[in-house]
């Protein structure tokens, strides 16, 4: 009797918390580039009735469920056009922007192009609305001066072929421009990124970011949110479902532990 409580009191538990997810997605419907998260269960430990400890049989009893774990699919979404040049929408899946705070130096990626030009004290440079800096393919700030946001939109072009030097010193015509440009990272297994904010994730120590070596980006577009309405609805009211009939579990496994202390008395 006393394992119905807990079970009944676990599952509101856990309702809660995916509660709490789907209260997230929805309040970040309107954040551009922003991944909705999924909550992943794992049931407790059950165990047999009236046999061994290991035997499998169809007599099984457990302690409920909880929530393992949440993850996020890093796919396109559709995209919305914008009146500026530096707003950049991601065309690749599981690709992400690099960026570094000026002041923790903490290396943190996301899908959000929403960028702008700041000053600091030696020039211009890419930065997001939180204030961190946009590196490029060698992981160094890129520069926002009008001569490099014009030479960095050009790179973005599909047609875009380096111009040729003159001076016999120079490059050769089949190396490629190493200048600093928009870039894109990628990992392995991009589900063990960690969240650090709404549109942020943090790379564990053992996971590497890659270069992408094509990128496709928009540029004068920001890619939408990827929170379903419709969907996170949906899961709302199965959420409420069942954290109603937890309740009710329990309040039945109150009132039959009530009926049995009035019949011993």
């Amino acid at each position: 009797m006393y394992q119905s409580f807990y079970t009944g009191a676990l599952g509101a538990g856990t309702c809660t918390a995916k509660m709490s997810v789907i209260s997230n997605n929805l309040a970040n419907i309107n954040n551009d580039g922003f991944k909705p998260k999924t909550a992943a269960f794992s049931d407790l430990l059950n165990y047999n009735l009236n046999d061994s400890e290991n035997a499998v049989t169809e007599l099984m009893s457990g302690n409920g469920v909880r929530m393992q774990r949440t993850y996020s699919r890093y796919s396109t979404e559709p995209f919305t056009t914008t009146n500026s040049d530096i707003d950049f929408a991601i065309l690749d899946e599981n690709a992400f922007f690099m960026l570094q705070d000026p002041v923790t130096r903490q290396i943190t990626y996301t899908r959000g192009g929403h960028f702008y030009r700041s000053q600091m004290e030696d020039g211009y440079y890419l930065m997001t609305d939180g204030g961190k800096l946009v590196l490029d393919q060698n992981g160094e700030p890129l520069r926002a001066e009008v001569p490099d946001i014009e030479h960095m939109l050009e790179m973005l072009e599909e047609d875009y072929e380096p111009e040729e030097e003159e001076e016999e010193d120079e490059l050769d015509e089949d190396e490629e421009d190493d200048s600093p440009r928009l870039s894109l990272y990628t990992f392995s297994n991009p589900s063990r990124l960690v969240s650090v904010s709404a549109n942020e994730y943090a790379a564990p120590e053992n996971m590497e970011p890659v270069l992408v070596q094509s990128p496709k980006i928009q540029s004068g577009a920001l890619e939408r949110s990827g929170t379903d309405l419709a969907k996170e609805m949906v899961r709302m009211i199965e959420c409420q479902r069942a954290y109603s009939y937890a309740l009710k579990m329990v309040i039945t496994s109150d009132e039959i532990e009530s009926t049995i202390n009035s019949l011993r008395g």
